[in-house]
């Protein structure tokens, strides 16, 4: 079953990506002058740390694994102190967050210095989201759509992996069905930030993709074997007692921390409207239950529905069901989005144009006790999952014999 896509654009069509791409164009000047708009002490006037924000972690902490230093990174006080002493004496405290694999792709970045690093970082993971939606067959305008996506721009301002992931997630589902192997290469890489990745086990057993399940068990077991050959095979033992725990603290943090104001889970939106730990963890509970019962009936064999559909979908239900997740990670939305306005069967024009924009947005929101970050991805979801429904639906009833 093949997507319906729109092969002629109206006149209000053109308008309304005309006007959207204008203020994509002007919020993404304002982020970018704000974040390489440094103050005396070298900060950025948007994030009052460094410019390069989030690469900072990854860069000095591989930066300490080059040197022979890389048990600092699961001590929170010499970290810091390690950081402070390459940087600046006055910059924010920031913590060692990232399962120890990812040293793998850091190491390299920091032989470099640290903005030619970031420039690399930067480009080369967009390049990767590029490559890994080739094989959705979505067409040049939607791929150059996603790929200067708020989302995208989002996520590079952060200097976050946000990029890189969904390239792994979606570039892992899109070629799952024709390249197992290679499929399950993607998926154990996605290692590098697992909770993005909870759907992966469930979407590979219920298609019945035994060769993608059995590359990703290798692959995710060749890089943990690599990781500690190069880095110490104590460093698992040290993320599991040390940064796990540090993660979750910060995840379970008293609501509002600045840091929560970019989340998009259920937990997080669950936590902003009073919740307590325990039933935030329900609710998410809910959440990750009812995705990974959606996942499952969708990869299921015999579904009608387009790969495409399929995949997008699939990415929208990968943030529904982690409760760790922010707006740099929303780039999986921007993918379907792209795709629903190329789609005769999409939402009205303004709904998309607000989830479009909705990265660059969310946290404003949020600052004003609008806790409404959750509902682009509900949105989504409810949108595509009808739409597939009633098209199976339809195709089912089709197929039947009329009686004579």
């Amino acid at each position: 079953m093949e997507p319906s896509w729109i092969r002629t654009r109206s006149l209000l069509d053109v308008a309304i990506v005309t006007v959207v791409s204008f203020i994509v164009l002007w919020m993404s000047e304002v982020y970018l002058t704000d974040l390489w708009n440094l103050n005396s002490k070298g900060f950025s006037e948007l994030s009052h740390r460094l410019p390069y924000w989030d690469f900072t972690n990854l860069w000095a902490g591989s930066r300490l694994a080059i040197d022979g230093h890389v048990a600092v990174l699961f001590d929170v006080d010499a970290y810091r102190a390690e950081l402070r002493g390459m940087f600046s004496p006055d910059l924010p405290n920031q913590e060692w967050s990232y399962p120890p694999n990812i040293l793998l792709l850091g190491v390299p970045l920091a032989t470099l210095p640290i903005l030619p690093a970031y420039l690399v970082w930067t480009f080369g993971t967009v390049l990767c989201l590029w490559l890994a939606i080739r094989p959705l067959k979505l067409g040049a305008l939607v791929e150059l759509a996603v790929v200067l996506s708020p989302a995208v721009i989002w996520n590079s301002i952060f200097g976050q992996n946000g990029a890189l992931t969904t390239a792994l997630l979606i570039g892992g589902f899109a070629v799952a069905p024709r390249r197992p192997l290679l499929a399950g290469v993607l998926f154990g890489l996605l290692t590098i930030k697992p909770h993005l990745g909870i759907l992966v086990p469930f979407c590979l057993l219920a298609s019945g993709n035994w060769r993608a399940i059995s590359a990703t068990i290798v692959t995710t077991v060749a890089v943990v074997l690599a990781t500690g050959l190069f880095f110490g095979f104590d460093v698992w033992w040290l993320f599991l007692t040390e940064t796990r725990p540090l993660m979750t603290a910060i995840m379970e943090a008293p609501y509002p921390q600045p840091y929560q104001y970019n989340a998009i889970t259920v937990f997080f939106t669950a936590r902003a409207i009073g919740f307590g730990l325990t039933a935030a963890y329900c609710a998410q509970a809910v959440a990750t239950i009812i995705s990974i019962a959606l996942a499952v009936w969708l990869w299921r064999p015999g579904r009608q529905v387009s790969h495409q559909e399929r995949v997008a979908l699939t990415a929208v239900l990968a943030i529904l069901a982690t409760p760790y997740g922010y707006t740099y990670d929303t780039i999986g939305l921007a993918v379907a989005v792209a795709m629903l306005a190329a789609m005769t069967s999409r939402p009205p024009r303004l709904i998309l144009a607000i989830c479009w924009l909705w990265p660059f947005v969310t946290h404003y929101f949020t600052w004003r006790g609008y806790c409404v970050a959750v509902l682009v991805p509900l949105f989504l979801a409810a949108w595509m999952l009808f739409t597939i429904w009633t098209g199976s639906r339809k195709a089912e009833i089709s197929a039947r014999p009329s009686l004579a």
